[in-house]
């Protein structure tokens, strides 16, 4: 086992040069400046252009919330236009007036979202009320204009009666948050009524619509009564599907990825999980699914999927800095549609440990070629080749590898996907047990089951693999296997996830082979690093012989639980504690185990979170390392 050599990385180096590389490129080719901001810094900006008002008219604001309740009133300031944007002028009187009219709008809708419908907003400009000024009104020159916002939030309105009417009169309100009694907001109401909708359309009746959403509220004992009432039309499946917008990518692979059949039932989440199936492919930049207002004359809904397609050809390079490995840098190239069907092909090499040597040929290096192949044995299918080469020089071991590998993946459902295929793999290695060569043949199948909500930051669900990966080294005639299991779990008690327990457990067994030397040791488990026990280095946990040498061992079990917690909400700071231990024999040795605990940061991205952790060891070897500092994108599991 070989997790992510991603471990003690200095923030700066290793990850925003990483992304910089990667996220940039296409900007600079299309030739126009884009801003990232990270950490509140922005990098790749381009000069702003100021806008230019004409007839600037100024004006001072008196803003009066009108409450003490602080969350009420940061949020009538941040819906306010004339409270956000008060440094800058306006186009105009008139200019003004348009924009005090439509901020009433605005504060009255903050109220309703929060349940206050008896609300009332004042707005005066020049001591004048909005409702009385003139159409084109005008207002004193060479100074700002006073403009006063006077806010009554009135009391929180609750739900009294709820009633479904129509097709949504089978449905039980409590399901959609409805309960007598409950705040009133606005959006749960309007939420409520677009789930009903959706339910419907679930049902294989794509014109389903509201018909009636009436709130009537009651001011004498603050509450409301709501009616919603629903048309579910009739039951239809997809029709005609066409495909528009493509220009070197087939119509008819699409139309086929997308698993949207003629005949087939319609449903939302289908649609939904469609285009983002299409979006996966990394072949196009937009992707969206429209439906026809009216059925077919054969009663089926027609369909369209639009699709924008995006640069084919793409390169990059990143970079690492480690104080115990050195300096890496990495690069590749790719093509994302070689024959028309989105095959993809990816050219990628990497060199390692740079300035922890001086002897270039000491340093590691690895270079390969991926190819993929969606929709190779049906649009749930995905057919994928590499060859890997590489020199490695861990403290393990050292090692000149070749891999050959060839499979295909099947997509059984929206959560379950199955793997296999085969390998064959050439190594010297230079270890605990001298040098040996060793020609391995491999047949490794995999199941997946993941039903988490985010692959990058998951707040419910789990993911669980099971793999095993029966083996044949051809030179010593040994048959062995290995069996890998992971389970990761999180779980949210609140409904804004502020607060996020995540854990994972894993094991894993050798069996066959008289000799620990007969498994070659890029095959062996070994703990330790980013991927597994932070706090040790890469591969530190082991098991060791009597001159202390690092052998890898035939089984292990490690387990990580982590606290996610949001300060604000970009950033979060993460308490984790990590354990494992790899034993000799195929049953795990308990009496060693080596714990590692420790803080990070995260802070949000559109791409994912960004992670930087430190943790130490709990137990360190004698000798072994102090301390360990990870950075990467997306949570560390």
């Amino acid at each position: 086992m070989s997790p992510p050599r991603w471990s003690i990385a200095h923030w700066k180096a290793a990850t925003v040069f990483a992304l910089a590389a990667s996220t940039a490129l296409g900007p600079i080719a299309a030739g126009n400046a884009h801003a990232i901001r990270i950490f509140g810094m922005r990098f790749f900006e381009g000069p702003e252009e100021e806008v230019q008002v004409i007839d600037p008219v100024r004006y001072a604001l008196t803003f009066d919330a009108g409450t003490d309740d602080e969350e009420l009133r940061e949020a009538l300031e941040n819906g306010s236009q004339l409270f956000q944007d008060q440094e800058e002028p306006v186009s105009g009187d008139l200019g003004l007036a348009i924009k005090a009219r439509d901020d009433r709008d605005r504060l009255l809708a903050v109220l309703y979202e929060r349940a206050r419908y008896g609300g009332s907003i004042s707005i005066l400009i020049n001591g004048q009320d909005i409702d009385s000024l003139p159409p084109d009104p005008s207002f004193p020159d060479g100074q700002a204009v006073p403009v006063t916002v006077r806010v009554t939030p009135g009391p929180v309105f609750t739900l009294d009666s709820v009633r479904f009417e129509g097709d949504a009169a089978g449905l039980d309100p409590a399901t959609y948050e409805l309960r007598r009694g409950a705040r009133a907001d606005s959006t749960l109401i309007i939420r409520a009524g677009e789930r009903i909708v959706n339910d419907l359309k679930e049902q294989s009746r794509p014109l389903a619509k509201l018909t009636e959403r009436s709130v009537v509220a009651d001011h004498a004992t603050s509450t409301v009564d709501v009616t919603i009432s629903a048309d579910a039309g009739p039951v239809a499946p997809v029709g005609d599907l066409t495909v528009t917008g493509t220009r070197t990518v087939d119509p008819d692979f699409v139309r086929d990825y997308s698993r949207l059949n003629h005949g087939r039932r319609y449903s939302p989440e289908n649609i939904r999980k469609a285009a983002e199936r299409l979006r996966q492919l990394n072949v196009f930049s937009s992707v969206t699914i429209n439906e026809a207002d009216t059925l077919a004359p054969d009663g089926t809904l027609p369909m369209n999927i639009h699709v924008s397609e995006g640069k084919h050809r793409y390169f990059g390079f990143g970079g690492q800095v480690s104080t115990t490995e050195g300096l890496g840098v990495q690069g590749y190239w790719g093509h994302r549609n070689l024959f028309g069907r989105a095959e993809s092909l990816r050219i990628e090499g990497s060199v390692d440990r740079i300035g922890e040597t001086t002897d270039v040929g000491s340093l590691d290096y690895s270079a390969g070629i991926l190819f993929a192949k969606p929709g190779a044995f049906g649009p749930a299918s995905t057919f994928t080749a590499s060859v890997k080469a590489s020199l490695l020089d861990p403290d393990a071991y050292s090692a000149k590898t070749l891999t050959a590998a060839a499979g295909a993946s099947f997509e059984l459902s929206p959560t379950d996907t199955i793997s296999a295929g085969v390998e064959l793999g050439w190594a010297d290695i230079d270890d605990a047990f001298g040098s040996n060569s060793y020609v391995t043949a491999a047949l490794p199948f995999e199941y997946v089951r993941d039903t988490r909500d985010d692959k990058l930051n998951a707040t419910e669900g789990y993911r669980a693999l099971i793999n095993a990966k029966p083996s044949y080294e051809i030179e010593g005639q040994t048959f062995f296997s290995s069996f890998e299991a992971s389970a990761s779990a999180y779980y949210s008690p609140g409904e804004e996830n502020r607060f996020v327990l995540a854990g994972k457990l894993g094991a894993g067994v050798l069996v066959g082979g008289d000799e620990l030397s007969d498994i070659p040791a890029t095959r062996r488990f070994f703990l330790g690093g980013g991927g597994t026990v932070r706090g040790y280095s890469f591969q530190e946990i082991s098991p060791r012989n009597a001159d202390n040498e690092l052998t890898g061992g035939r089984s292990y079990v490690n387990g990580t639980l982590e606290a996610r917690i949001a300060v604000t909400d970009t950033i979060g700071i993460v308490p984790f504690i990590d354990a494992g231990s790899v034993s000799e024999s195929t049953t795990p040795d308990f009496s060693d185990i080596r714990a590692g605990a420790g803080i990070g940061l995260r802070y949000a991205t559109p791409f994912g979170p960004i992670r930087l952790d430190f943790a130490v060891p709990l137990n360190k070897y004698p000798g072994g390392t102090d301390y360990g500092i990870y950075a990467g994108i997306g949570q560390s599991f």
